[in-house]
């Protein structure tokens, strides 16, 4: 079918189906379409050739540049994840990830938002280190998210201190809570600023894209919890105490302060002479920190 026989938007779910196919071994053009047709034809069918080069080779242009512009974006988002799974694993991961999971968006930001959940659903991907990668991905991740979400005006402690057992509280959309398998955030620090220093301003170094997995630390899987959050807009990990994460899990998830605080000791080996004096830190914490602030009205109004 010629160009002039198909609507605009059958043109443009040719050519977004075209692009967003993976490219070969050798970085070109797959010659046939996954209905078996020739791309050369399928390229004619919308593409107009010139004088240097034939509708196939124009094509080829853009995509090649979607796969390049969009394989690069993910390896700056997940540099640590990289170097957990090594660089030619991770570009097998980034091509498969990316071809379920294309471009949806004007903004690559949100390239890597279902990293995470595939990840965890097609280990074959990290090898041995699977859970450790999800853990990495996870974190990573959530620095893009603490980055550039939103910050509301937060409570002062005096302001807290007027709450009561009924009271509802909301946390700042940029703090991420992270409940983990590993202590893999001062592990994500380490490779993080051994990235930078093995990165040219111009991008990800040729040796680096086929590096071997890195050399890592023996980690042992235990419960960890980590909130990430942005202060004086860089984006910091703090770990958490399993009490504290529960308390805050439950306060984004709306319950009222005295329920969000007999959920977060439930279960918990924290001495009882402990707990009051724990709770004032945690909320002095997260007042000095601006991590609390009021319910949206919104979030109040009950169907």
């Amino acid at each position: 079918m010629s160009a002039s026989a198909m609507s605009l938007e059958a043109i443009q779910r040719e050519m977004a189906a075209a692009v967003m196919r993976p490219l070969t071994a050798d970085e070109e053009m797959q010659a046939m379409a996954p209905d078996g047709r020739a791309m050369s034809d399928v390229a004619a069918s919308f593409v107009a050739p010139n004088s240097r080069l034939s509708a196939f080779e124009r094509l080829e242009i853009y995509n090649r540049q979607y796969w390049f512009r969009v394989l690069g974006a993910l390896a700056e988002d997940f540099p640590a994840l990289r170097a957990v799974v090594g660089g030619r694993d991770f570009e097998a991961l980034s091509v498969a990830y990316l071809t379920a999971h294309p471009s949806r968006s004007f903004s690559l930001r949100n390239l890597g938002s279902k990293l995470v959940e595939w990840l965890a659903a097609h280990p074959q991907f990290a090898g041995r280190r699977h859970r450790l990668a999800v853990d990495v991905a996870r974190i990573e991740w959530a620095f893009v998210e603490a980055f550039d979400l939103a910050e509301r005006e937060p409570l002062t402690l005096e302001q807290i201190a007027t709450l009561d057992g009924g009271s509802r509280l909301a946390l700042q959309p940029h703090v991420q809570l992270l409940a983990l398998e590993y202590a893999a955030d001062d592990l994500v620090l380490k490779l993080h600023r051994r990235e930078k220093k093995q990165t040219s301003e111009a991008g990800v170094k040729e040796d680096e894209v086929h590096a071997a997995p890195a050399k890592l630390p023996r980690l042992r899987r235990r419960p960890t919890w980590v909130a990430a959050h942005r202060l004086d807009n860089s984006v910091y990990y703090r770990r958490l105490a399993r009490e504290e994460f529960f308390t805050l899990d439950a306060i984004r998830r709306g319950l009222p302060l005295a329920e969000a605080l007999t959920g977060g000791f439930s279960d918990s080996r924290m001495p009882e002479s402990r707990r009051a004096s724990f709770v004032r830190e945690m909320f002095a914490n997260w007042a000095e920190l601006g991590w609390v602030c009021a319910p949206e009205l919104e979030s109040l109004i009950r169907p």
